[in-house]
This record gives structure tokens, sequence and C-alpha cells, in this order.
């Protein structure tokens, strides 16, 4: 007898959204490190060019903090999803399991 947790179609569709949406904002991260590291690869000049002429501020550091505020953004972002989408599809996943059973 299949497990009625895994075929109720409320908590189906949460695992797919969250699935998507945790994979979507991996890659956007993936993707820019591998971006930053193949900066530093292929073209460290860029980093490692001055912002202003003389200025001791080049390019890698507003990179990089950019790639840390960009890491902490999106954990932000999934934490906003799982705070109001997520939570009121496992409620009714959780509704229709009880309602279910009765």
């Amino acid at each position: 007898m299949p497990n009625p947790i895994l075929t109720n179609p409320h908590y189906v569709q949460l695992v797919t959204r969250r699935r998507r949406v945790s994979v979507a904002l991996s890659l956007v991260m993936l993707a820019s490190y591998v971006g930053f590291i193949l900066l530093i690869a292929f073209r460290p000049g860029v980093l490692g060019a001055p912002i202003l002429a003389g200025s001791p501020l080049t390019w890698g550091i507003p990179i990089g903090l950019g790639l840390i505020l960009l890491a902490m953004a999106l954990t932000g972002i999934y934490v906003h999803l799982s705070n109001t989408v997520f939570d009121s599809q496992t409620e009714q996943a959780r509704n229709a399991l009880r309602s279910a059973k009765r």
C-alpha cells in the first residue's frame, strides 16, 4: 500500500515547488561563483584594476562583496518563500491528510 503522504497532491506540489526554487537559487549562486573564479583565472587584471585612478580600492573588493551580498539575498528570498508560500502549502497537506484519516 502506497504511503498516503507521498501520494497526497498537496505534498507533491509542495515538494515540487520547493525543489524548483532551491535548484534555481542554487544555480544562480553557482553561476555567480563560477563566473567570479573564471574572472580570476582568465582576466585577473580586471579585479586588480583600481576603481579610480590612484585609488587603493580595486574592482575585486566590490565584486567579492557583491557575491557575499548575493548569497545573503538569495537566502533571504528562500526564507521569505518558506515562511509564506511553503508553510501554507505544508499546512494544506497536513489538513488534507488529517481529513483523509477520518
